[in-house]
This record gives C-alpha cells, sequence and structure tokens, in this order.
C-alpha cells in the first residue's frame, strides 16, 4: 500500500487543495511560500506520533472570509487516502494495518485517516453569537484566540469520517514517520552511542553476520548469537574481576572512612558489583570518521554536508530496525515513511545527485516504502524523474499542484522524453519560476537580462527566469505550462523566436535532401515566387497575437525579420557600440555605419563592400527587391546583413552584454549611447513582467 494522496482544509497555507502522491519518490518543488513545508506537516500531524495534536489560531488558514467565520467555527481537517500498490501482497500486514480504514473493499481497495481540530457543538452555538457582533476578522481571531481556543479538540477518524471511529494506537503505531526538517542538528542526533538513534542501529546490527545468515537454520542463529553473547559475558566477567584487583587496595582505604563514620554495623559493609552488558558498552562508542591517511577525526569535525548525508543513512538504518519483525515481532512498523526538508542543505551539488540515487535505491530494497522530499534544489529536480515531481504553486493568491509527469498524453510520449532528457540543472529551473521567458540561442540568453535593464525592468525582480532550450524545441516543454490541459503548471510564458525566411528551388530536384530550404534575407523573401518555394519558422504560430491565455510567442515581423543580430542593426543602424572586439571586417562594418549616419545614398554604401559571392548576392537582391522597400530600408538591411555574417553567436553576445551594461551605466551622461531594444523582445519582456 502507498499514501495516495491527502486532501487539506483550512491549514496554514492551505484554504481547501487535494493534491496526489505516488508510489516510491515523491519530490515536492515549487516557490518559497508555496505550502511544501507545510503540507509535510499536515501528513506529520496524523503519522508523526511525537508531534503535538492540540494546534493554535496561527494554524489555521487565514483567507477565510468574515462571512464565513460568523457562519460558523473555522475548522481545520487534514484527509490522507491509502491504496493497495500494483503487486501487494495481501496476505502482509499492511491490509491487516488499515483493515479498520477501509473505505473501498475492492481491488485496489482504499483507506482513509482523517484529522480534524474543531470547536466542540456545545459551544457553538456561543461562539456564533459572540462573533455576530464582531466587525472585522482580525477582531473574530482575537475572540477565537482569547475565548475559544483552549475549548477546542482533535480528533484522528479512520475509513469513513461520518462514522466517526477513532484511530486505534495499534494500527497508528505501525507506521513509522521519519521528519527531517530543515533545522536540524544532525551532530547532535548521532554523535555517541549513548544516542537513542545509534544505540538502536547498533544494537540491531551487532552479529549481523548472523542475523543475514540465511544458509543456516533459525535455531542454529539462534545458537551462534547466545554463543558470542556468552563470550562476551565471560570477557566482561574477567574485565570486572581485573578492576576488582585493581581495586582492592583502594577498596579498603574507602571501607576505613565508612568505618570512620560509623556506616558500618551490624556486620554490614558496603562494596562494589557489577555486570557489563553489551547496551552499555554501545554508549561509551562515538562515532568517527576514518581518513585515507589512517587518521581519525570525530564526527562534530566533518563537514555538515557529509554528516547530513551520514544521519540520513543512519536513520534509513533505525527504519529498517523498527520494521523488522524478526527483531520487534508484533511491534515491528510495517509502514516506514522518511519525509525531509530541504536535503540540499550543504551538499555540493554531484552530492545531491547522488543522494537521489541513494533514495532510489532505498525504495527500490524496500527499505522505506516511501518518501517526500522538498527543495529549492534544480539539481535535485533534474536528476528525479518527471513522474515523481509534484510542483506547488499560487496562481491569483490560492495554493495551487501540478503534476509534471502527467501533461504528457499518449500522443506527446516524444516530447516527454525530450523534457526529461534534457531537463538540466539550468532547464530544471523552469519549474521554480514564476514566469518564464524562452529563447532558442545562446545570444538571447545573453542579452535578454539587459535588454530588461534597458527597458527599466528587472527580471529577477518580477521572478522571470530566462530559459535557453537550445532551438526551436518549444512545443516540448510548453505541455508543461498549457493551461488548457489538466495537471499544468499555470505559468506566464514568453517565447522568443527568429523568424528565419528560408527558400527551396522549385522542381529542380526530388530529393528533399538534396533540395532541401536554405536561409535567404528579408530581401529576397517571396520576391521570385516562380522560382522558389518560402517558408518562415512558424513553430509557435499558434501562440502568437494573444491566441493563448497564458503563452504568448514573439519574432520579428515578416517583411523585415530573419535573425536577433540582424534585428539589432535594422533598429539600431549606425550603433558602433555593437561592433564587438570579436567580431570580423569591423572597419567595413564602422564606414557603412557611417555612411548611413551621413544619409549617404545606397550606390555609396554598396561601393565600399568587398567583392565576394555572399555580398553580390546581397547586392544583386537588393537591386530586385519588391518596391515598397525604400531606400532607407535597403540601406538598413544591406548593413544589417554584412553585420550578421560577421559575427559568432556566442563570443559576440557575451561581449555585447558587457558593452551594453557599461552603456547603460553612463545613462544620463554625454558619453551614454542611445541603444534601442528590438520592438518583438521589447514586447515579450514587458508582457511577461506585467
Amino acid at each position: 500500500m502507498y499514501i495516495s494522496g491527502i486532501e487539506i482544509k483550512n491549514f496554514r497555507s492551505f484554504d481547501n487543495i487535494n493534491i496526489e502522491f505516488h508510489e516510491g519518490v515523491n519530490v515536492l518543488i515549487g516557490h518559497n511560500n508555496s505550502g511544501k513545508s507545510n503540507l509535510l506537516r499536515a501528513l506529520a500531524i496524523i503519522f508523526d506520533r511525537s508531534v503535538r495534536k492540540q494546534l493554535s489560531v496561527e494554524d489555521f488558514n487565514n483567507s477565510l472570509t468574515i462571512e464565513s467565520l460568523k457562519k460558523e467555527s473555522p475548522k481545520i481537517v487534514i484527509s490522507v487516502r491509502i491504496t493497495q500498490s500494483e503487486n501487494e501482497n495481501l496476505m502482509t500486514d499492511e491490509l491487516v494495518t488499515v483493515s479498520n480504514w477501509l473505505t473501498k473493499l475492492e481491488e485496489p481497495y482504499e483507506a482513509k485517516i482523517q484529522y480534524e481540530f474543531f470547536l466542540p457543538i456545545s459551544e457553538e452555538k456561543n461562539y456564533i453569537n459572540i462573533v455576530s457582533k464582531a466587525r472585522s476578522k482580525v477582531e473574530i481571531w482575537n475572540i477565537i484566540r482569547s475565548q475559544f481556543i483552549r475549548l477546542y479538540i482533535n480528533k484522528i477518524w479512520v475509513g469513513n469520517p461520518e462514522n466517526q471511529t477513532s484511530v486505534d494506537n495499534d494500527s497508528i503505531n505501525k507506521f513509522d514517520f521519519q521528519f527531517l526538517d530543515a533545522i536540524r542538528d544532525v551532530e547532535r542526533d548521532m554523535f555517541s552511542g549513548k544516542n537513542t538513534l545509534l544505540k538502536n542501529v547498533i544494537d540491531f546490527f551487532i552479529d549481523y553476520d548472523i542475523k543475514s545468515d540465511k544458509s543456516i537454520t533459525k535455531e542454529e542463529q539462534k545458537s551462534k548469537l547466545q554463543e558470542r553473547k556468552d563470550i562476551f559475558s565471560a570477557n566482561s566477567r574477567e574485565l570486572i574481576k581485573t578492576i576488582h584487583e585493581r581495586l582492592n587496595s583502594g577498596n579498603k582505604e574507602i571501607l576505613s572512612y565508612t568505618e570512620g563514620i560509623g556506616a558500618s554495623y551490624d556486620k554490614s559493609i558496603p562494596d562494589f558489583e557489577g555486570n557489563l552488558t553489551e547496551s552499555e558498552i554501545y554508549t561509551v562508542l562515538q562515532l568517527i570518521v576514518k581518513q585515507e591517511t589512517g587518521m581519525t577525526i570525530p564526527i562534530t569535525h566533518n563537514g555538515l554536508g557529509y554528516n547530513n548525508l551520514i544521519f540520513m543513512a543512519l536513520l534509513l538504518a533505525k527504519m529498517q530496525v523498527d520494521s523488522d519483525g524478526k527483531f520487534f515481532g508484533s511491534n515491528a512498523k510495517t509502514f516506514p515513511i522518511l519525509a525531509i526538508e530541504e536535503p540540499e542543505a550543504h551538499l555540493h551539488p554531484t552530492m545531491q545527485n547522488e543522494f537521489v540515487k541513494f533514495l532510489k535505491n532505498n525504495i527500490k530494497n524496500k527499505k522505506v516504502k516511501q518518501i517526500f522530499i522538498t527543495t529549492h534544489s534544480t539539481h535535485i529536480s533534474s536528476a528525479t524523474d518527471l513522474d515523481d515531481i509534484i510542483c506547488l504553486y499560487t496562481n491569483n493568491n490560492k495554493k495551487n499542484v501540478s503534476y509534471p509527469g502527467k501533461v504528457f498524453g499518449e500522443d506527446n510520449i516524444k516530447s516527454k522524453k525530450y523534457v526529461q532528457r534534457f531537463l538540466d540543472a539550468t532547464k530544471s529551473n523552469m519549474l521554480f519560476a514564476e514566469k518564464i521567458i524562452f529563447v532558442e540561442g545562446i545570444a538571447e540568453q545573453l542579452l535578454l537580462y539587459v535588454f530588461a535593464d534597458y527597458l527599466n525592468k528587472s527580471l529577477e525582480k518580477h521572478h522571470v527566469a530566462v530559459i535557453n532550450i537550445g532551438g526551436r524545441y518549444f512545443e516540448h516543454f510548453l505541455h508543461l505550462f498549457d493551461s488548457n490541459n489538466k495537471n499544468t503548471i499555470n505559468r506566464k510564458i514568453s517565447c522568443i523566436t527568429d523568424l528565419d525566411p528560408v527558400r527551396r528551388k522549385k522542381n529542380e530536384n526530388d530529393d528533399k535532401k538534396k533540395n532541401s530550404f536554405k536561409a535567404c534575407y528579408p530581401f529576397e523573401y517571396k520576391v521570385n515566387l516562380d522560382k522558389f518555394d518560402y517558408s518562415t519558422n512558424n513553430s509557435v504560430n499558434q501562440y502568437l497575437n494573444g491566441k493563448h491565455s497564458n503563452i504568448r510567442a514573439f519574432v520579428q515581423p515578416e517583411k523585415y525579420g530573419k535573425t536577433l543580430e540582424y534585428q539589432l542593426i535594422l533598429d539600431n543602424p549606425s550603433l558602433k557600440l555593437l561592433l564587438t572586439e570579436s567580431i570580423a571586417n569591423k572597419q567595413q562594418l564602422t564606414e557603412l555605419m557611417d555612411l548611413y549616419s551621413d544619409n549617404a545614398p545606397l550606390s555609396k554604401l554598396i561601393s565600399t563592400l568587398s567583392s565576394s559571392k555572399e555580398n553580390n548576392r546581397i547586392i544583386e537582391s537588393l537591386k530586385n527587391v519588391s518596391d515598397d522597400w525604400n531606400e532607407d530600408d535597403k540601406k538598413k538591411a544591406l548593413i544589417a546583413s554584412r553585420y550578421l555574417n560577421s559575427v559568432g553567436k556566442g563570443e559576440n553576445a557575451l561581449e555585447l552584454a558587457s558593452v551594453l551594461k557599461d552603456n547603460l551605466e553612463l545613462k544620463g551622461q554625454d558619453e551614454y549611447q542611445d541603444f534601442i531594444v528590438p520592438e518583438y523582445i521589447a514586447n515579450a519582456i514587458q508582457w511577461v513582467c506585467e
């Protein structure tokens, strides 16, 4: 069996939410204050026997309206669903444990346990009478705090809550809920054998070579274990005897004081006696770290990250101990649950990946039934299967939940595999961000933050993540955020892509590989329809012009657009700031920009171009462009084409981001140079930041 879901009403950040879980590892991700920690605490209220069940006013959700508070007293309800596992053996103790909790007898069976924190019915009339005169929510909560919270009671029901069947201790004690919160002192909890955790683990795993030997019978195991215990007892008696011998003279001296003070009477004298048990030996053992050099250091001198891992390993070992029926008999736990808050604390990214693998192996080896993790780590989320991720987020001041692995239907298996494969530590940031701008290349990724600064928009303050998907693969990732479908993350998404016009000669060759589409310039697009087929990037057409509620695509205008680099010059044809150190043909581009600034004719600009196949193509195509292109359009297109053919993507973008940032810092000074952010990019930034 496994915990298949939880419904939470009026508890802390949740007003009313239903969250589904799955077998194995459940990784809860989300922005700060999305409810991840409160979800684990809701589980702990039911399954952790050490957690206080009596709550306070601060534990109620504060979104309750004044009308609802006046109508009836507020109530917290936490309901957990338990479902039969796919290959579960019904003859085990699991079904017996929840037999009184069942709400569905047919396979797969379902069970329910529900926590309620409420005001008794006998106090309800008095409550309604007193709060009816209140003028605000704050006043009502103060009344509850001062007059009613002490009267609240808590109950845990099993099965159908209407039957009000209380949970019995025997069944709830079969659940072993271990919760590691974000603020934990692992060194205190595992330093020495005096600690219960370490002591229990040692006690279970001592003589484990015999206990785990399946080649011998139980009787042979008992015999061998008893033999070792007898040897230990004999050795301990010898040790005690040695202590007595060494204490012989001193003992006489001690006794002389007792005789002198009159403590010896009726021929009775004090003496020393004692036995040394194995468990008493454990208390002197301290956890140490053996280094490769042979040196040892105490655990307190070890790094916090490693200590966190060691502690979790010991805790899992203890859970194995507690669930061992041979060791604890009928007191053994049947359902170990591990909940970890922010396991990435003090862990290097590589260790985080290893940690995820470690947890998966423990599930596989059935050391733990179910694991719940909350995390802000993109490294942990990228190392986790999509199906294991549960995303909590806030939308319109309401908590929501999405399941990235469930958004892909049978028709989108290819997209799911693609996203799973490429959701690395950088791209997985999209799962945590409040808003996202998808770009198709490194140039846009490097420059977008600077462009936003020129628009007086801070992407960081608006919690916008810029994600480079490395090509035109928007469709794969957009499945995760399409609000028209179930289980998606409802986020505001801007997609910035290039128009990239292309053409292909007609009827030249039936072999499409040999006669493929090739890039063309905007001034060549649809110029010769008899000779060429034309096309542009249409990968995100369904998201253009506000066709979708939460996803919008932004691209250059069809008449003039091509790529980002091309567009930068179209909008800034004389800005020499764009001519970075790594650019080729810098002198020629400088001359072209000067000529444009001097309003020189197109023929003058053309005369500066060196003779080459590509330059000749540009010149010839500009001569044959349609009549709706004026001379200024042609001059800008010529400079933009020459610039595009002179830049390298990554290095130029990095340099460009630097010089544009330096220029922005000069704003208000004479040295500042005006820079125009391309309109389609400005629109994408402004829309996502609204």
